[in-house]
This record gives structure tokens, sequence and C-alpha cells, in this order.
């Protein structure tokens, strides 16, 4: 049998009826809600490859809200009109037709939202007892054959007009009579429309759709400072907008919306079954981005038109590039990452002795204006080079993700481990008096550079078998950063080495 891709031809014997109204002038808005987590997105999502599946476009972390207006020809009285520019994945719940130019005397009476669309599978069904063509090859030719399809289950039975059975398993094409009823090539709105006005109307249809999300992508350019743990960054942020809903949005007035925005969500068990660089001539640049807060979200309004194709990923500068920003390189030691205070008390003494070497490089900056940032930064993925000074190349050097940050908040970016400063914690002592509800726990950490230059480090530690605590001694002075965490800041020279210590009682 041939594939469902086969070549199929519609010959038209009768007139099929077209949009009933088109537009003159359309003027769409868009306006896309994320909630796709940073760096969630697989590249495969949105450039496919070969032989590599892709989720379902319903799947995609995001929705958008569309607005088009445009000119309609509406009948006075009761009249059918037919929609066909929506999104394949619309909600038709959330349809809303308005007419601008006569709003109170222009009433929809009924809404429907045909998505019936043709395909082989649905063409061959609706032929069956009905003339068809089918082309199969013969040699160096291709053979016709005519009569009535009579089955389309594991290949073709047709009878000719002789009255013969013809049973063809390998066929190149077919051809039909016509479209049959109820079959559409496009999803399609429909309303039933009441208009005290003949006419010309200004309209707005809206809705949602799903298959469609944006994100941001940061883009840091390191440089070092005066020391080991200072220097500077330049910021580059892009927008990605992933358009999967099935339609185009042509020259669009597009709007993102940063925040999480609550949405009812439908019950998946139910479904299980359903969804498996400069230029030579001085050009201003176009607007971009201009942001705003809106309700308890942030608003991103592209201030120029955007074309968004059906099937693709488009990439939009969110801000221009900011310069120089002032970065500071941090090393932690967190010796007992992991180990966290559980809801109980933990009187075990094995508790305590798990070690990690591995030292944590963080980068740190303030988004504010001073630095030459200052605006509400959307949650996205931050990747961080630097310079190679021996060629002049950037070298990817760690990459990590924010949430929403605020302006005037810090951001931290997580870029991996140190190679040449190493960290060690042991347990020196631990004891337990039940009857006079303490325990006692000391520990020594140490932290040793093997740098040419002096480095500062962060001890962190946690102090997790319960939630009442005290520093009986410490070696370096600490500052408290929540309920149950101390860092302790050292500064270790050249090719040297840190020792903290402390003990902490634990009463309950």
């Amino acid at each position: 049998m041939s594939s469902l891709s086969a070549r199929i031809q519609l010959l038209m014997t009768g007139s099929f009826l077209a949009l009933s109204a088109m537009a003159a002038d359309p003027q769409t808005a868009l306006t896309v809600y994320s909630s796709a987590q940073p760096g969630g997105i697989p590249a495969e999502w949105y450039r496919p490859l070969p032989g590599m599946g892709t989720p379902q476009a319903s799947a995609l972390p995001g929705f958008a809200l569309v607005r088009v207006d445009r000119d309609l020809d509406l009948q006075r009285g009761r009249s059918a009109l037919k929609f066909t520019d929506v999104a394949a994945l619309i909600d038709p719940t959330t349809v809303q037709f308005r007419s601008l130019t006569d709003p109170a005397g222009t009433k929809v009476l009924e809404q429907n939202f045909q998505f019936d669309l043709v395909s082989t599978e649905k063409l061959l069904s609706r032929y069956v007892d009905r003339r068809v063509s089918v082309e199969s090859a013969e040699g160096d030719g291709v053979k016709l054959t005519e009569g009535t399809l009579l089955s389309a289950n594991d290949g073709l039975v047709l009878r000719g007009d002789d009255g013969q059975i013809h049973a063809l398993r390998n066929w190149n094409g077919m051809k039909f009579g016509e479209l049959p009823g109820g079959l559409i090539t496009r999803p399609t709105l429909e309303w039933d429309l009441l208009a005290a006005k003949g006419g010309n109307h200004r309209a707005r249809v809206s809705y949602q759709t799903g298959g469609i999300t944006w994100w941001t992508d940061y883009n840091l350019v390191f440089a070092e400072g005066a020391d080991a743990n200072s220097g500077f960054v330049d910021v580059g942020a892009w927008v990605s907008l992933l358009n999967q809903s099935g339609a185009s949005y042509q020259e669009a007035r597009l709007k993102l919306i940063a925040g999480d925005v609550n949405r009812v969500q439908p019950d998946r068990k139910a479904f299980q079954m359903r969804t498996f660089e400069d230029s030579a001539m001085a050009v201003a640049a176009p607007p971009g981005f201009e942001e705003k807060s809106f309700f308890e979200y942030h608003l991103y309004t592209l201030g120029r038109p955007a074309t968004i194709p059906n099937n693709s990923t488009k990439q939009i500068e969110l801000f221009d590039a900011a310069t120089r920003v002032p970065a500071r390189k941090q090393l932690v030691y967190y010796g007992a990452e992991g180990l966290g205070y559980y809801g109980g008390l933990m009187l075990e003494r094995e508790m305590g002795p798990t070690s990690n070497t591995k030292v944590d490089v963080w980068l740190t900056l303030r988004n504010d204006k001073a630095s030459g940032l200052g605006m509400p930064l959307p949650a996205g993925r931050i990747r961080v080079s630097q310079q190679d000074k021996a060629d002049g190349s950037l070298e990817f050097i760690g990459e990590d993700k924010i949430d929403h940050t605020p302006k005037d908040e810090d951001l931290r970016v997580k870029l991996g481990t140190a190679f040449d400063v190493v960290g060690e914690r042991r347990q020196t002592d631990f004891t337990v008096n039940t009857k006079g509800r303490v325990m006692e726990e000391a520990f020594e950490i140490k932290v040793r550079n093997h740098k040419d230059q002096a480095v500062d480090v962060i001890v962190r530690e946690n102090l997790y078998r319960w939630s009442q605590w005290q520093l009986l001694s410490q070696s370096a002075p600490s500052q408290k950063k929540d309920a149950r965490t101390v860092e302790f800041p050292v500064r270790i020279a050249a090719d040297g080495e840190a020792v903290v210590t402390y003990r902490v009682r634990y009463s309950w």
C-alpha cells in the first residue's frame, strides 16, 4: 500500500466556498506567556534533526493571546462568517469576536470551531462507495485504474466500470472528484452573526493558543580585573520565540509577559491516551523592547513589528548590550553540600564526616543602573565566556540559570569548580548528652590555594542537626546567612592554606 504521504490531486468539479470575508489590512498583536524553565528547552525541540522526534506542540510550556484587527464585509441582519487565519492549537473557549465599527449593534449568536482537516486517510474514508482514479507504476509508464472505491484497508479495492474487482497494494497517486463536505484545509472559526449595519466593519478577533513559548538567553564575556577576585563583564540578552502553534503571525505587535501567571491545568491523566557588527552608514537602530510593570508581572513590548513564522525559532535582542559591568569572582567551599535539615533531631555521629573537596566558582554582579544594567531581567540561561589573550578567541567557561530578577538585586552565576583550589572537611569531636538535652560537634576545614596569587574563599557550613544552635568557638569571624547556615570568609595566600575550626552546641 502507498504511504499516507502519496501525491494527491484534487479535481474540483464544483465550486468551493472560500473565506466569505477577506482582510484588507489586517493588524495582528501577539502577547506570549511562558512557563519554560531556564535552559529547559532542548535543542531538538526548536531545531529538529533527521531521525530525532519532537514533542507535540501542545507540550510546549507557554501560550499566547492573539488579537487580529481586520476589515470585514458584513451583511445586514443574520449571516454566517468564516475566519480561517487561526492557530491550529487555538483554545476555542477563549475566542471573542467584536465589531469595532458597531459594537452595540453586532452580536454573535453562535460560534463554531471546525478542525476536521483534510488528509489522505480522511479522503479515502470519505470516498468509499464513490468514484476515484488511481495511478500506479507499470513499466516506464503510469497505469490509470478507474472505478468505485470499495475499501481502503490493507490496500485499495476498486470495482471497475466492467464490474471487475481490482486490488491494489502499490499505488502512486489518486484523483478525487471534489473535496467531501465537512473537510477543510485549515482550522476555521465560523460565526452566526446578527448585524444592525451592513457593509464594511473593522472587527477584532482574539483568542488564546498553545504551541508557542519564549525564553531568555544571556551571553556574558568576563574580563579579569586587578586581582583574582574581581573583573568586568559585557552583558548581552536575547529573547528566543518558538512557534509551533500552527499559524504564522505577520508584522505582529509583539509583547512578552515575564512572571508566574497562574492558569487552571487540565487533568493530564484523563487525556493520557490522547496526548502522547557596525554598519558602514550611520543608520538609527529600530526600536527594541520597552519594559514596564504590568499588574504583578513585567511586560516587554517590541517597538517594531515582527513576523513570527510557524514552525520557527526567532531571536530578538532584549536590550542593548551593557559593557564593563563590575563583577566579582567568588570561590565557595561547601564541604557538607547536600546535608540539610530533615525535619527532626539528628543524633547520629556519622551524619557529619562527609566531605566534598570541590570549591565552587561563582560570578556575582549587581543589576542596577550604576553598574550599567538596572532593568527587570526575565528568567533565563546565562552563558559566560572569556577571551583567550593568546589569539583573541572567546572560550566558554560555564553557564547557569537565573530566576526572574528585579532591578537592584544581585545576579549570582555558578560557573563550575576551581582547579587549583581544594578543600577538606573533617569532624574532630562529637558528644551527645540526652539527659541534658544537648549535643556538641566540632569541625576542622582546610582550604588549599595552589595559585600563584592570593584568593578569597567563603567557607559555607550547614548547622543541620537541630533548629536551636550556638557557636561555642570559632577560629575566624562568621556571618549568619539564614537559620541554619553560617559562612566564614577567608583570604588564602598564594600557595597557601587556610584552616577554619568551630564548635557548635545544639539544645532541645
